[in-house]
């Protein structure tokens, strides 16, 4: 089964997903069968390289699918299941809607991985984040929800398999639950939400609001030990 088999298939069961984002410039912290707690692992950042060891350090510790999430062309890297292969929608800078992808076409393509498209919207977290740092973009406002919805939609019509609606590595306040909402009433392709999820309760909200996979990434990297209270 591909992994986005997996999802669609979780999906039509009405089980929503749990997603931890691994950057593989960040201390390790998860031990062996861990990780299994959650549904989908993903690797990746804003900055920063990515290696073939490095996946193999991550598939030895879990049997979950393990997904390339990457920030930039040096996060392409063998022996992962899948890649999430994104364009970000919310941004006017043609390196990362369109620039970055056509230079790893031909390698993504040759690799025989798993690729899925996926459209990327960085919405204003309150602070401001490495993603937006790194990609030399401007989030969209939180509050400009009619912008946020037109985006998802236009992405799921250029044929985006995944919306991600992204508030950034640590934000300050994730995106908004009634967002969640009204993107999910826009768009029929399952909806991934990341970014300032610092509880179980956050997770959950999110989940009932309609997002079909949640990320949490920088919390669990400070806060490890708290992966088991995430997993159902």
């Amino acid at each position: 089964m591909s992994v986005k088999q997996y999802i669609d298939l979780k999906r039509q069961m009405g089980q929503h997903l749990l997603a931890v984002l691994i950057d593989p410039d960040k201390p390790l912290r998860f031990s062996s069968g861990e990780l299994d707690g959650a549904d989908l692992i993903f690797l990746g950042g804003s900055t920063g390289a990515l290696s073939p060891l490095f996946i193999e350090q991550i598939r030895a510790l879990t049997h979950r699918p393990v997904v390339l999430f990457p920030g930039n062309l040096n996060q392409l890297a063998t022996g992962a299941d899948a890649l999430l292969f994104l364009s970000m929608l919310s941004a006017r800078n043609a390196e990362v809607l369109i620039g970055q992808q056509v230079a790893a076409a031909a390698a993504v393509k040759a690799s025989g991985i798993e690729t899925i498209p996926m459209g990327y919207i960085l919405i204003d977290g309150g602070r401001v984040s490495s993603v937006q740092q790194a990609s030399h973009t401007q989030p969209i406002p939180a509050s400009d929800t009619e912008q946020i919805v037109a985006t998802a939609l236009a992405g799921e019509l250029l044929g985006h398999q995944l919306i991600y609606l992204e508030a950034g590595s640590g934000a300050a306040v994730p995106v908004a639950l009634d967002t969640i909402r009204r993107v999910r009433e826009a768009v029929s392709v399952p909806l991934i939400v990341g970014g300032g999820i610092t509880s179980p309760q956050a997770m959950r909200a999110a989940w009932q609001a309609g997002a079909d996979i949640v990320v949490i990434g920088n919390y669990l990297e400070q806060h490890p030990d708290e992966l088991k209270l995430f997993c159902r």
